[in-house]
């Protein structure tokens, strides 16, 4: 019945799907009761976990005896056209689609490593183009140089690197070199896993481009608009599928992906289905940020993988971060707990400390620049950036110094100083994020808008979004797809975004969410300042907490 779907096991709370989902395969079995109960029990632990960010789980010997006897479970998977549901593979159980997208990923990025790119030159052309690309290649930019180096010669990069490490100069120089080295100019796609990433890609290699000793010609090759991955595939929602697969590839000679972190399993797998015969793929990102929301890590995976170092280099040297904030970042990321609270305590440089004073008082007044800018009707880009200054990061959703708590505390302490007028749900000032996809719209989860009066329209209200490529759009308030207020954002969503001043909010218990993982993305949101609202508790439990994600990705590159 439905009424008793909801059951929980070993501390998980299993859905209705995975119980469902459960129950549809068991009944097609000829399993006893208690064999199929415990039948049941691992299918809901494989389908949970899957929606945890697992790609499979792990199996001992009575459960792989259980569950090839089902007569559902194949071992090396021949029939595509008509798959078993379930796969083991060692000692890891997959639902079917994870174990093919696992698979597949590997078999695509071994075939890449195998095959020498399209119009690849002899190494002294290369040597000499890095000599005037790094011409200061000093010890500070040694590895940018060694990292070009790498990719220009292969199919299949990796660069990863902390904040400021110089990922996207050194692929722009790689960019630069590679069109140089072209018999014919290289066809080029920029991507990112969501529109903010986009955006400041964009606005990165713009800048970085300037400064690139090459002719003009070589610089107008190189493009300046970047996309979004779905975009990139052809998203063709509600449906999970995309216009460019292996059938229909993309036209592109080289693909650069930027916040690789992000991609999560099925997508990065869609990607490289997507890219045509003798096509470069180069993956950017910090390979000890958050993994994908969806399922695997795969970026760290990939920087792991044993038959991989040649492709994949790391960028140590920081040209943007010192100071208090990087001796936190590395502290955390290397789970120095007692040293990372030691420098919150501190304060050092007064860049890095805990918040003392009152933290909704003390957000309300963060926000007082850029209402001041929405009521003088400023600009929709001044405005922006104004808001863009400073941004509240939460490890939750829900619950004490939430991201509901805080937006929902913060308008109500506005209002309260007539600084916005809450008569309705819009007002001029709003700060909203998208949480729902509306591709018709160009709209996509995790874009933020300001509600303004409408200079054109009367003094309508509108919200506006700045697109990635830097224009702006806006809307009627009852056209933007399902949004929310963002005085506070979560750190997930805070990701492939940099902000001047990040305030960090802990919940004032542990829980599964926070890991150490998730507060080093926070702190490398920051630029220049970070403040933090946590117990000493509670910060050095996450610290401690790793994420520690099941996939068979790293197994699948083993000599």
């Amino acid at each position: 019945m439905i009424e008793d779907l909801d059951v929980q096991t070993e501390q998980r709370s299993f859905s209705r799907l995975d119980v469902a989902f459960a129950r549809f395969l068991s009944q097609r079995t000829g399993f006893d009761p208690l064999q199929k109960q415990a039948f049941e029990t691992i299918v809901m632990t494989v389908s949970y976990e899957q929606n945890q960010g697992h790609s499979c789980i792990q199996i001992d010997r009575n459960a792989r005896a259980l569950l090839l006897a089902s007569g559902l479970v194949a071992t090396v998977p021949e029939n595509q056209a008509n798959p078993l549901p379930l796969v083991i593979e060692q000692d890891r159980l997959y639902l079917h689609r994870y174990w093919n997208y696992e698979n597949r990923l590997a078999m695509q990025i071994k075939a890449m490593t195998q095959t020498e790119p399209n119009g690849n030159q002899p190494v002294a052309a290369t040597e000499l183009l890095l000599d005037r690309y790094f011409v200061d290649a000093i010890a500070e930019t040694d590895d940018q140089r060694e990292a070009a180096k790498m990719a220009a010669k292969q199919s299949f990069s990796i660069i990863t690197g902390g904040p400021g490490t110089g990922k996207t100069f050194t692929v722009v120089k790689i960019l630069a070199l590679l069109q140089e080295l072209a018999e014919q100019p290289l066809h080029i796609a920029l991507a990112a896993p969501t529109g903010k990433a986009a955006m400041r890609l964009q606005e990165s290699i713009g800048f970085s481009k300037a400064k690139l000793p090459c002719s003009e010609a070589i610089k107008n090759r190189i493009p300046e608009t970047v996309t979004t991955l779905h975009r990139l595939l052809g998203a063709m929602p509600p449906s999970p599928y995309f216009r460019h697969h292996a059938d229909k590839p993309l036209v592109y000679d080289l693909v650069v992906v930027d916040e690789a972190s992000m991609v999560d399993l099925a997508l990065m797998s869609k990607l490289l289905d997507a890219l045509k015969p003798g096509a470069r793929l180069i993956l950017l990102g910090d390979k000890d940020q958050l993994a994908s929301v969806e399922s695997g890590a795969v970026l760290a995976d990939l920087a792991m993988a044993e038959t991989l170092q040649n492709n994949v280099y790391t960028l140590k040297k920081s040209h943007r971060f010192g100071g208090a904030i990087k001796e936190l970042a590395e502290a955390v990321n290397l789970q120095q707990d007692e040293l990372a609270w030691q420098i919150l305590s501190d304060g050092g440089d007064g860049a890095v400390q805990c918040l003392h004073e009152d933290l909704i008082d003390y957000v309300a007044a963060q926000q007082a620049d850029y209402l001041q800018l929405a009521k003088a009707d400023a600009e929709f880009e001044q405005i922006f950036q104004a808001f863009s200054r400073f941004q509240v990061l939460c490890s939750n959703r829900q619950g004490k110094n939430s991201v509901a708590d805080i937006n929902y505390r913060v308008e109500q302490k506005l209002a309260e100083q007539k600084r916005i007028n809450l008569s309705g749900l819009w007002y001029p000032g709003r700060p909203v994020m998208v949480t729902q996809n509306n591709p018709a719209l160009h709209l996509y989860n995790g874009d933020i808008g300001i509600c303004m009066q409408d200079s054109f329209s009367s003094g309508k209200l509108m919200v506006f979004f700045q697109r990635a490529d830097g224009s702006v759009k806006k809307y009627l308030p009852a056209r933007v797809p399902h949004c929310e207020t963002v005085f506070a954002m979560t750190i997930h969503k805070s990701q492939g975004s940099e902000f001047e001043e990040v305030l960090i909010v802990l919940p004032e218990a542990i829980n599964p969410v926070l890991t150490k993982e998730l507060l080093y993305t926070a702190i490398t949101r920051a630029k220049k300042i970070i403040k933090l609202v946590a117990g000493e508790a509670v910060f050095t439990a996450t610290v401690r907490q790793k994420i520690e994600r099941v996939t068979g990705l790293v197994d699948k590159f083993k000599i």
